[in-house]
């Protein structure tokens, strides 16, 4: 441990000095620092986005709509560069006042839908299509219950670990041990589950492998905070059977390419989606 010690002061002040990734980005009040009118194209989901795990969420489960048919899926997904401040727009925080990507639009109702946070812009596409959503109570309860899980455990595997263990401006072993314990139970939870089902939920895929696949999978196939050796990722192999499982299926491969600057020469990353040819 640090000689250093650090007390709280009394009333905490925000030092926007602290360091870290994302110190430009980072503030404790919310609201609109600019004006900027969010662009619109010409399908019934405007989706303002980045391809982020949250980000990729909902692109996959749009891929998915799109391959089951149905073509109310359609949508344009613009970029949302936070590094840039592009959440704290006028017209992105008229969608999400919370300004984190993804935020959804739907302009095929009347009044329009917004729609904030990823995993209820998941639930109101599943319902919307009926798809990918069990309906008997039950199967549904189980599914919701996943997704939620994928909701709340999340933060601390990206803002938790990820951020101490690769973006904070100094390694400090308290918080990346104490977070590196929790996501090892947290990929124990999911290795358990998966011991005997092939999907999260038993025998058939929805939202909920969706939303876990895109932090935990991305976690243990695609060495997320270069990490992987750290974490014994290989350990899990459930884990890694049902992921390599998921990411195999060509929505899902077309939906993690949107939003995002490519990675290296093979990489087919778009920064925006306007039509499917877009990812053809």
């Amino acid at each position: 441990m640090s000689e250093d010690k650090y007390t709280p002061p009394e009333v905490w002040e925000w030092d926007n000095q602290s360091g870290g990734k994302f110190t430009n980005i980072n503030r404790p009040i919310s609201g609109a620092t600019h004006e900027k009118q969010l662009p619109r194209g010409k399908h019934p989901l405007q989706l303002y986005s980045l391809g982020t795990p949250n980000g990729m969420k909902v692109t996959i489960l749009l891929e998915e709509l799109l391959a089951l048919g149905h073509e109310g899926a359609e949508y344009d997904a613009f970029l949302i560069n936070i590094g840039e401040g592009d959440q704290f727009g006028s017209g992105f925080v008229n969608i999400n006042p919370n300004s984190k990507i993804p935020a959804l639009l739907d302009v095929s109702t009347n009044p329009e839908t917004r729609v904030f946070e990823s995993g209820a812009i998941m639930v109101y596409l599943a319902e919307k299509f009926s798809e990918l959503l069990p309906t008997d109570p039950s199967a549904r309860a189980e599914c919701m219950s996943w997704l939620f899980w994928q909701m709340g455990s999340a933060p601390y595997l990206g803002g938790g670990f990820g951020h101490f263990y690769a973006y904070a401006p100094e390694k400090f072993e308290y918080p990346i041990n104490r977070f590196a314990m929790e996501v090892k139970r947290q990929l124990d939870v999911l290795d358990r589950n998966l011991a005997s089902r092939q999907y999260l939920c038993g025998d058939d895929y929805n939202i909920s492998d969706i939303a876990v696949c895109a932090w935990y999978g991305t976690l243990v196939l695609k060495n997320a905070y270069n990490a992987a050796k750290f974490l014994d990722v290989v350990s899990y192999k459930n884990v890694i059977r049902w992921a390599d499982e998921i990411s195999s299926r060509p929505a899902f491969k077309r939906g993690i390419r949107v939003n995002r600057a490519p990675s290296g020469p093979d990489d087919k990353a778009i920064a925006e989606r306007h039509d499917s040819s877009d990812l053809d």
